[in-house]
């Protein structure tokens, strides 16, 4: 925030919370998930999107009409009838939308899956300026039911967070995405700090910061302190590659140390030198991504040999000899 708009903000909430800490509280929520204009600004931002874009041209695209009112968009890559093969899910993250994932979208297009790329509400393609966790995990799962069960799904920041709060059934109202694997990227484990950062920013006192924090178990039905994704990566199914770069400003390293002591089935790749934005595409977490995408494949393969070598291999009866 610009410092005149924020001393204007903070001016506000100083008033109001004085008069309702309540009302500041609901206030300071609206706030907190309005989202950031679509438009990208500076030129990095523009070339980026431009290209992103450009890559994305030729994908197809839907509208998903969300319970709530909200819709999100999706691409989709290598849709309809091709035949059997994988199907994947990437999700972006807060102030950015499908675009900025073109890099990673097109590598797992290039494989031949289909790849279905989101843009939750208030982001890319999607209409609004709202969006909060529930509302993700939400258009995750209508995802699901318009393409049906992914085999693996790919998320960066917030997207990557929403993604194991619907891989762990913390909205026990939206369906769970599935897939044998996850991979979070620059993911955040929790979200406590964030609405902590935002209070203090805005300059909200002890009863309007609880009435902020008591917003979301009104709008989701669950507590701010149960999206702690850290504590549940290790109780999914799925297999999880968390990639983090230590020198990441935006969403401290000590999560991706948090999903790494989840469980067994949790495994670290540390892209150092990338930071929080420029890691989605970087050539070594795009290969990282595909090994571990191609070890599940690899993991089939050695089944359907398995599965083949106890199928009775019946001898024939010996071709009579000629006279």
């Amino acid at each position: 925030m610009a410092n005149f708009a924020l001393k204007v903000i903070r001016l506000g909430f100083s008033v109001l919370q004085a008069v309702s800490p309540q009302l500041a509280g609901r206030a300071a929520f609206l706030l907190f998930c309005r989202t950031p204009s679509q438009r990208p600004k500076g030129g990095k931002a523009k070339a980026a999107h431009a290209a992103g874009a450009a890559r994305l041209a030729g994908a197809e695209r839907f509208v998903l009409k969300l319970s709530s009112g909200a819709k999100a968009h999706a691409y989709r890559l290598n849709g309809g009838a091709l035949g059997k093969r994988k199907r994947y899910l990437v999700t972006h993250g807060w102030g950015s939308s499908a675009v900025y994932m073109a890099d990673l979208v097109s590598m797992l297009a290039a494989t031949g899956a289909e790849v279905v790329a989101l843009d939750f509400p208030g982001h890319g393609r999607a209409h609004g300026r709202f969006l909060h966790m529930g509302l993700a995990v939400e258009a995750i799962a209508a995802a699901g039911e318009r393409f049906g069960a992914f085999d693996a799904a790919i998320g960066h920041s917030f997207g990557g967070a929403a993604l194991m709060v619907s891989a762990a059934a913390l909205l026990p109202d939206a369906a769970s995405v599935t897939g044998e694997r996850l991979v979070l990227i620059g993911a955040p484990s929790e979200m406590a700090w964030l609405f902590t950062d935002f209070g203090r920013l805005i300059g909200l006192g002890a009863a309007a910061q609880a009435a902020l924090e008591n917003e979301v178990h009104r709008v989701t039905g669950r507590r701010l302190e149960d999206f702690d994704a850290g504590n549940t990566a290790g109780t999914i199914s799925s297999s999880v590659l968390v990639v983090h770069a230590e020198d990441d400003k935006e969403v401290s390293s000590a999560h991706a140390r948090r999903y790494g002591a989840a469980g067994k089935r949790v495994r670290l790749f540390w892209a150092n030198g990338f930071g929080h934005r420029r890691i989605v595409g970087a050539a070594p977490v795009l290969g990282a991504v595909a090994a571990f995408l191609e070890e599940e494949a690899h993991k089939e393969l050695e089944c359907i040999k398995k599965d083949a070598e106890i199928i009775p291999i019946f001898e024939l009866p010996a071709r009579r000899a000629a006279l």
